[in-house]
């Protein structure tokens, strides 16, 4: 299976547009991450879901909608809301001018084969079976109604088979699948199915599992059948949100490595939910959105930007552009957490990790609802002084003797690489 070397790095077209994401908007961010952010390792342009449904225009979902579909009951991409996929063309040239800018493209899809092919009882490419064959009628998303589950058998197979060969022939670069990651055990079979087919379609692709949370006891099976999963499920600007993950990912850090990563979902960030009004900007405070990128870069998170890029500010660019904390995202190894406690009344969380590079990663959180000052005695972490460190916000270098003294402002963090 393929397997990056590096947790993935892009944007995703659903916190900002929804379901209503159009080729325009897609081109915009892939041509901002181009021109700003690809020499900072940002490389996937991920377009979400329902690019199939010609009246999509919000987060909403019309439920039995008519889809673009080909005759082989393949969903394809509405020509109204991308141009380029007119006569039969699907995602080919948009994937191609995602290429030609450097980058790699992905798409979204839901687990399963659509509906509307199971009902006009459409062939399986390259068989002499049809869409009714391979669909589990009992086996439907509570969410969207789109698709019927496939039968574990070779029926489902084939119409999986056919899909990953559409995608591969487009040159699609990553699947994010969707209603599969916590529908476990139940459709276990359906998951490890639709993963070998794309594992056999000639052409490597980042597998991404939704939604969340994830189901710790099937760790080892995500980590054989996919590159990433959801611990979560979706993830918003919201205080609270961000709080419940650090004992999210104090549970999976462990799991991380060797090109397969648990995630902690997309970054809320800058302009976001454009489909409902164009002022819409991020609730996260300037500190939390260091803390978000903080605790998902030490344990290694997949980074998936979610804000309409093109009106992203200074500070936002500042947060994804920070050299130290991609290092640390890169070279984080073994990152858990070693430390919550009380501190004058506020809650204070400590992580640390390796670095593949050589020293140690520090990370300190201020999770209490005020700002605070942390003591932490070098001997908590299993080292002695003196130690040279560099904070990896602000840049500040200095030596620790005994210990590390941070004042850290409420729901704000602080990074420290230790060197050698």
């Amino acid at each position: 299976m393929y397997r990056p070397a590096i947790a993935p790095m892009g944007w995703n077209s659903w916190d900002c547009y929804g379901a209503a994401v159009t080729e325009k908007e897609v081109r915009q961010n892939a041509e901002f991450m181009a021109e700003n952010l690809k020499e900072y390792g940002w490389e996937y342009v991920v377009v979400d879901i329902q690019w199939y449904e010609p009246g999509a225009t919000s987060h909403e979902y019309r439920p039995f909608a008519d889809l673009c579909m080909d005759e082989y009951g393949r969903l394809m991409p509405a020509p109204n809301r991308f141009p380029s996929a007119a006569d039969g063309k699907g995602f080919a040239l948009l994937a191609e001018y995602v290429h030609s800018l450097g980058l790699k493209f992905g798409i979204h899809i839901m687990r399963g084969i659509p509906r509307q092919a199971v009902h006009k009882n459409l062939p399986i490419l390259g068989t002499d079976k049809t869409a009714r064959d391979a669909a589990r009628f009992n086996s439907i998303c509570v969410w969207n109604p789109d698709m019927y589950g496939t039968t574990p058998d070779e029926n489902g197979r084939a119409y999986y088979d056919s899909i990953f060969k559409l995608y591969a022939e487009w040159g699609v670069d990553f699947i994010k699948c969707d209603d599969i990651c916590r529908e476990l055990p139940h459709e276990e079979k359906e998951m490890i199915m639709l993963s070998e087919a794309l594992q056999n379609c000639g052409r490597d692709m980042v597998l991404s599992l939704s939604p969340g949370p994830a189901l710790l006891e099937k760790s080892e099976l995500y980590k054989k059948v996919a590159n990433m999963w959801r611990i979560t499920d979706d993830f918003w600007d919201e205080w609270d949100l961000l709080y419940a993950m650090f004992e999210r990912a104090e549970k999976w850090s462990i799991h991380a490595g060797a090109g397969h990563y648990p995630d902690a979902d997309m970054l809320p960030i800058g302009p976001l939910k454009q489909d409902y009004d164009k002022n819409n900007r991020t609730k996260f405070t300037k500190d939390e959105q260091i803390t978000m990128m903080t605790l998902w870069s030490i344990m290694r998170s997949p980074l998936m930007i979610g804000g309409e890029m093109t009106g992203f500010d200074e500070f936002t660019m500042g947060l994804i552009t920070n050299e130290g904390i991609l290092r640390m995202h890169r070279d984080s190894r073994h990152a858990h957490q070693v430390l919550r406690t009380d501190v004058d009344g506020n809650e204070f969380i400590v992580w640390t990790a390796i670095s593949s590079e050589g020293g140690m990663y520090v990370a300190l959180f201020n999770a209490g609802d005020s700002d605070g000052e942390i003591k932490l005695p070098l001997d908590e972490l299993e080292i002695s002084g003196p130690v040279p460190a560099t904070e990896l916000w602000s840049g500040q270098t200095g030596d620790f003797t005994e210990s590390i003294t941070a004042a850290i402002p409420s729901h704000g963090a602080m990074a420290f690489y230790i060197h050698e």
